[in-house]
């Protein structure tokens, strides 16, 4: 297994009227992170709000291409980010419990907390179709380039893990700074994560590093991305 300290290289906030980071997604331009009753865009050269959302948004948040996805407590809502516009709703498999959220393979991936899972869910109906274990409380979910990541927030430790999507063995671990959470993941198709800050209300970029990818660019991949 690989291990490094995180380099972060980008913060953002804290943000007025936004006490905390939960769900962080990115839509190509605007990173999106839910503050409990609000979803927020803001853009990552500037750090600038740009947009904000009226939506119960305490947990996970993910983008497709189109829409926006959002854990409201039990369920997960289908939102226009242009109108704001909740369109559908189905069941969160946590049915409360639910954390992180991804878009991937046309379907979205989402982070049970304290139950350390990750399930594969049908946007369509939240019928899961895998489950995949971890040995750690799960916040956020994302894939990029065919890696399924997650953060880990544990008391005063939180790290973020490369996992086989078939066993769930850690493949790469990235630690971070003591009393620095991760609340929330997403990465930007490239070279940054994303990171929900928890109680701080920051968000972070952390860099991806490189030795994880081109170790293993060989590798098969059982699941590929297509979020981005």
């Amino acid at each position: 297994m690989n291990r490094s300290t995180a380099e972060i290289i980008s913060e953002y906030g804290p943000f007025p009227g936004a006490d905390s980071v939960h769900g962080v997604t990115y839509d190509g331009q605007r990173v999106w992170f839910a503050a409990g009753n609000k979803l927020h865009a803001f853009d990552p050269a500037s750090g600038e709000i740009l947009r904000s959302i009226d939506v119960a948004a305490y947990a996970g948040t993910a983008f497709d291409g189109q829409h926006l996805f959002q854990i409201a407590e039990g369920r997960i809502q289908r939102i226009d980010p242009n109108t704001g516009y909740v369109l559908a709703t189905i069941p969160a498999p946590g049915g409360g419990g639910d954390s992180g959220l991804a878009w991937a393979e046309g379907t979205l991936w989402v982070g049970q907390y304290r139950e350390r899972k990750i399930h594969q869910v049908d946007p369509l109906t939240g019928a899961i179709l895998r489950t995949i274990e971890s040995n750690r409380f799960v916040t956020g979910v994302t894939w990029v380039e065919g890696e399924l990541w997650h953060g880990t927030w544990e008391g005063d430790e939180s790290d973020l893990r490369r996992i086989d999507p078939r066993t769930g063995e850690i493949l790469e671990k990235i630690v971070m700074p003591p009393g620095v959470s991760v609340s929330g993941l997403e990465s930007d198709g490239g070279d940054r994560f994303f990171c929900g800050g928890g109680n701080s209300g920051k968000v972070r970029a952390v860099l991806r590093p490189k030795r994880g990818r081109e170790a293993d660019s060989d590798a098969e991949v059982p699941v590929d991305s297509a979020s981005k």
